[in-house]
């Protein structure tokens, strides 16, 4: 199981340089520009999946910045939004490299956001949900660049060409 997470965080670092690349192509007015996506704007949803994971980070390390809000602007720049998305993508990588077989079955704690309480759950479905809630809103974020520069602008960011490219996954 640990070689599938081993395998997303990579992708994950991947698909997101592909994307930022994209995203840092656009004029800033279109970037910026309220296109009625969950979190608004490109801008915005490329914000919200940096808190995401930053939250997801600090539940299953115990460690990372506090947030407090899905919908936080961390970084209005989008030079300093993409360092931090490295940084981010960085810390997965080490994070899921650390874990062993055992950590992959152990139950860990955490308190929700939006309506708080406590949960307590397996770790493994947890990282399949954290992957796949990264997967969903660069889903999202591609539609807005397709939407704003046409869908040559939009790199693929399917997983197997990621396999493809980088041999993981394939033998």
């Amino acid at each position: 199981m640990k070689q599938v997470y081993s395998m997303l965080a990579d992708y994950n670092r991947w698909a997101n340089r592909r994307l930022y690349a994209a995203a840092g192509a656009l004029p800033d007015a279109d970037y910026r520009a309220p296109r009625g996506a969950f979190f608004g704007s490109l801008h915005g949803t490329l914000n919200h999946v940096v808190v995401a994971d930053r939250i997801w980070m600090r539940r299953f390390t115990g460690e990372g910045p506090v947030q407090t809000r899905l919908d936080e602007v961390l970084f209005d720049d989008f030079g300093a939004l993409s360092a931090a998305r490295e940084v981010e993508d960085e810390r997965i990588i080490r994070y899921v490299e650390g874990l062993s077989e055992a950590d992959l079955a152990t139950t860990f704690t955490y308190r929700t956001i939006v309506q708080p309480k406590d949960v307590t759950q397996p770790l493994a479905p947890a990282l399949s949900h954290f992957f796949n809630h990264q997967t969903h809103h660069r889903g999202q974020a591609h539609a807005l660049v397709s939407a704003i520069a046409g869908n040559a602008a939009a790199p693929s960011l399917d997983l197997i060409l990621y396999q493809r490219e980088t041999g993981v996954g394939l033998s």
